[in-house]
């Protein structure tokens, strides 16, 4: 009887302990600006890639369910994350994006869109901005383009084909 007594309070210290760590994230977050949540997938991929060489080092082997959960977040996360672009850039490379977008009449939102996705078509530029038809002219447009593949690195075997692909299109034209 006394150990269902014990689980059962363990239980309640729980759910109480749950209740206030959701109480204090949301409060904290009602206190920052919306935008200042806005994480880049550079950016996450940098902080999980971190975490997870820290619990590499500090070699702790038993883990709560809680922590198990977690580790299945980050791991699918970073199986997804490295697949997109952000695998390729850099701290460097994210300022100077953002530098040279200061001249395009961009939200935060549709700048965050274009360097995590980096668009290579006039077509996803549309998709990523809002209201592009009337906001944009076709030649901002190609200058969006440009500073986004100039700037922002691609999957290098990806441009190895597309540059061979190019090659080959222009020997059989001659």
């Amino acid at each position: 009887m006394k150990t269902n007594a014990c689980v059962s309070s363990l239980a309640e210290v729980s759910l109480e302990s749950a209740k206030w760590k959701l109480k204090f994230i949301s409060a904290y977050f009602r206190r920052k600006d919306a935008n200042a949540a806005l994480l880049s997938n550079f950016e996450v991929f940098q902080l999980l890639t971190d975490l997870k060489q820290q619990r590499k080092e500090s070699g702790k082997n038993k883990q709560s369910s809680g922590q198990q959960n977690l580790n299945t977040i980050m791991y699918e996360t970073l199986k997804y994350i490295s697949k997109t672009p952000c695998r390729y850039q850099s701290p460097e490379t994210v300022r100077d994006f953002l530098i040279a977008m200061k001249g395009h009449k961009l939200t935060k939102a549709e700048k965050l869109q274009l360097l995590n996705h980096r668009p290579v078509t006039a077509v996803e530029i549309q998709l990523m901005v809002e209201e592009s038809e009337e906001r944009l002219t076709e030649e901002q447009i190609e200058s969006l383009l440009q500073t986004v593949t100039s700037i922002l690195p691609g999957d290098p075997e990806e441009q190895q084909r597309d540059s061979a692909m190019a090659t080959e299109d222009k020997g059989g034209q001659a």
